[in-house]
């Protein structure tokens, strides 16, 4: 319940954001830079969570934030799991050469750190929405391989699936129609998991410089951005590193219960 409600509060902000936002989030102003939120002294009026370093609102800022990690997080999300899920199919169901082929490249890739590659990869095609977004989702499809290649293995072979090669059924009609169907639910949390992961991935490139290029705002930059004043200005950095705590735990929470959720075993075990 926790997990839902933080990721129902995240995506009402990436979808409302625009209209929640109380000030323009790029829209500078020089004379109430640095400005501590409504709890500290020199507050400015309607600027709740503060100002940065070039007088614009921390809270507007914050909330379109949400915005571009939701995104990143949900599309580089579904095109890892499009290539992953793909490739794990194709290696669980045939087999053979497939097998060795896919699962044996599977191995050498998930041998790099998944950050480590999406930093060399932006740092040679560049930063951007576009860019950020393709590269997250190119770099993290090897987990969904593992297990999609798993799961097909073990209902391969089904009597079901059996009785459907004997009754002269396609191989690709048999993926889609016998086999993904089955493996969906637990597809729906790893994918569930991967958004906070992709989230923090975004975050961790943002704050490099290799993320969306300022000054958009993101969770990422914003804590570049207050790196530098944590003794002057505390609250840049802190208020955006608390908003990715709480919006990736309660992904994670989601997640989880999720599992519970859908897996009989997961729920008695606990």
């Amino acid at each position: 319940m926790i997990g839902s409600t933080i990721l129902a509060a995240a995506l009402g902000l990436a979808i409302l954001g625009p209209w929640l936002a109380p000030h323009d989030p790029i829209q500078q102003n020089l004379m109430i830079r640095l400005r501590p939120p409504f709890w500290g002294e020199r507050t400015v009026q309607g600027y709740w969570l503060g100002t940065d370093n070039y007088g614009r609102d921390i809270l507007s800022r914050l909330i379109l934030g949400t915005r571009f990690s939701i995104l990143v997080g949900i599309s580089a999300m579904l095109i890892a799991g499009a290539i992953g899920s793909t490739l794990g199919l194709v290696a669980g169901y045939f087999g053979g050469r497939w097998e060795q082929v896919i699962m044996r490249f599977a191995d050498a890739y998930q041998a790099l750190p998944d950050i480590l590659l999406a930093i060399v990869i932006v740092a040679v095609f560049g930063g951007g929405l576009f860019n950020l977004v393709i590269v997250l989702g190119v770099s993290g499809w090897s987990v969904y391989v593992r297990i999609v290649f798993g799961l097909v293995r073990s209902w391969r072979e089904r009597p079901f699936i059996e009785a459907a090669v004997a009754s002269g059924a396609g191989d690709v009609y048999i993926m889609a129609r016998h086999i993904l169907p089955q493996i969906v639910p637990v597809l729906v949390v790893v994918s569930t998991l991967q958004v906070a992961h992709m989230i923090l991935a975004e975050s961790a490139l943002s704050f490099l410089g290799l993320g969306l290029p300022p000054p958009t705002p993101t969770w990422g930059n914003m804590l570049a951005e207050g790196r530098d004043r944590l003794l002057v200005a505390p609250w840049i950095a802190n208020l955006s590193g608390l908003f990715i705590i709480l919006v990736v735990s309660g992904i994670n929470f989601f997640g989880n219960g999720l599992r519970e959720y859908l897996d009989p075993k997961a729920r008695n075990g606990r």
